[in-house]
């Protein structure tokens, strides 16, 4: 098959995209565009995993109307968070969002009964509060013991598209029960959540074949003949896979959207009690690697303050207003757990500037630069952090992902590390998702050739660092506000 389409949903949306290799280079094409984001329902925040389902074959039916006759067909979610099945393969509930606050508290009440550093060692994943295995403490037990399966979100919406159940790797990794010794989910941290391992599916490595498309859906809606392959189906895998080919210089990736991800790409975990007080995380990747990663608040920041500012700027103009305004006049600590998911993030940031003693932003603009300015000061301390645990020296940081559209962020993060700064492509999920579905199918020979193409089929734009007056003073100004004095 020479059609190959990535379904890349996001927390904020989602897109099914076409892609195709032309004289050695690959071509994307948007067949369709969805919104996304959770609801409000007494008191808990939800997915509508109907509606993303249904976005999906929609989008695919568009391809058959546009000619598109058959195809691969590779899926690409968020983390975390999971649906639960009965015995008939019907969900039991509605699918929880990690920001929901069921789970504000159950890290240190877990803590509590298990040995954190423990966890670390067996599972090599950070500690963030909306990890599953928090979630699943939170749940109600009468129902997970009712379930006969749990599925992560893209299992799930490929289990609605051909009735196959897995546990794919890049996605199952994040919810902190695999053990990264056996490769499989840890006995220990399930006993603790009294649950068993065959209320798992197998795990699936990213490139497996998981046969054709249901016949029932593709003659009830008028899709094309597809043949499902099963990508690395957590957005953040199929990011980095996307990341285009470095020669000679050593690099770093930030996968920057809702979350910014900053970290490298290595042939093995690094679990042990430095990383673990860094809080960096291990997350299974596609061939045999492992994403060593920071999480960092990223651009949610900004789309809640547009959300609430009624949207009447869009995120160019946002950054145009940025732009315009004083730079590091403000600044937050963007990984606090205060922005996580607050009543009203524009007035958190403004009480979180005020108790700090600093100017308190009162424009769009001058909210969009404090965010801005603190996000490139964030990658500049975990950058530090990066080189220090794996004793390498980055020269390069590779922006791929929504982020890297944003010019103004581009420019302020190689002014405050130092560093060239190559932006781009903005489709490195997407394009993540179709390389795995392309080597499967055989049209490239494996993810080297891939990163290879990506470089060349689209641009790359560089920043490089202009000097900062009084980089002292600001950076003196970040480790007191992180210090709290």
């Amino acid at each position: 098959m020479t059609n190959h389409i990535a379904v890349d949903i996001g927390a904020s949306s989602g897109r099914l995209v076409l892609g195709t290799i032309v004289d050695g280079s690959l071509k994307l094409e948007e067949l369709h565009r969805f919104s996304n984001g959770f609801t409000e329902q007494d008191g808990n925040c939800f997915w509508d995993i109907d509606y993303l389902f249904h976005e999906i074959i929609d989008g695919l039916h568009r391809a058959k109307l546009a000619g598109v006759k058959e195809c691969t067909l590779g899926i690409d979610t968020w983390a975390v968070d999971y649906v639960l099945l009965d015995a008939e393969g019907k969900r039991i509930r509605e699918v929880y969002a990690y920001r929901d606050r069921r789970t504000d508290g159950v890290m240190e009440e877990v803590a509590k009964q298990l040995s954190p550093e423990q966890v670390y060692a067996k599972t090599g994943i950070q500690q963030l509060p909306f990890n599953t295995l928090y979630q699943l403490y939170a749940h109600n037990g009468e129902e997970l013991a009712a379930a006969d399966q749990i599925l992560m979100v893209p299992d799930y919406l490929y289990y609605r598209l051909s009735g196959r159940k897995i546990n794919e790797v890049t996605n199952a990794s994040t919810m902190q029960l695999l053990n990264l010794a056996s490769r499989d989910f840890d006995p220990e941290l399930l006993s603790f959540l009294q649950l068993r391992r065959e209320q798992f599916a197998p795990l699936t490595e990213p490139g497996e074949d998981l046969g054709f498309l249901s016949a029932n859906l593709a003659e009830q809606y008028d899709l094309p003949d597809c043949r499902l392959i099963c990508a690395a189906t957590h957005d953040t895998a199929s990011a980095v896979l996307g990341v285009p080919a470095q020669k000679g210089r050593s690099s770093a990736y930030l996968s920057s959207g809702t979350w910014s991800l900053l970290g490298v790409e290595l042939d093995h975990p690094m679990n042990d009690s430095r990383a673990m007080a860094a809080n960096y995380t291990n997350e299974w990747g596609a061939y045999d690697t492992y994403r060593f990663l920071k999480n960092i608040m990223g651009l949610w920041l900004i789309q809640e303050v547009r959300r609430l500012d009624g949207g009447r700027y869009s995120f160019a103009e946002l950054a145009a207003l940025a732009g315009e305004s004083e730079g590091f006049r403000s600044l937050i600590p963007c990984n606090d757990p205060r922005f996580l998911n607050p009543d009203h993030m524009i007035e958190e940031i403004r009480r979180a500037c005020q108790e700090s003693g600093q100017p308190v932003p009162g424009t769009p603009g001058e909210l969009a630069r404090c965010i801005l300015d603190s996000l490139a000061l964030s990658y500049r301390s975990y950058l530090a952090e990066l080189e220090d645990l794996t004793g390498k020296s980055i020269e390069v940081l590779q922006i791929v992902g929504g982020g890297a559209n944003n010019e103004l962020l581009c420019q302020i993060t190689a002014d405050v590390t130092g560093r060239e700064v190559l932006a781009g492509p903005t489709e490195s999920t997407a394009l993540g998702n179709l390389a795995v579905q392309m080597i499967e199918a055989g049209r490239i020979a494996d993810i080297h050739e891939a990163r290879r193409m990506i470089s060349h089929s689209f641009p790359i734009k560089s920043y490089l660092p202009q000097p900062l007056p009084e980089l002292d003073q600001l950076l003196a100004r970040w480790e007191q506000l992180h210090s709290g004095t």
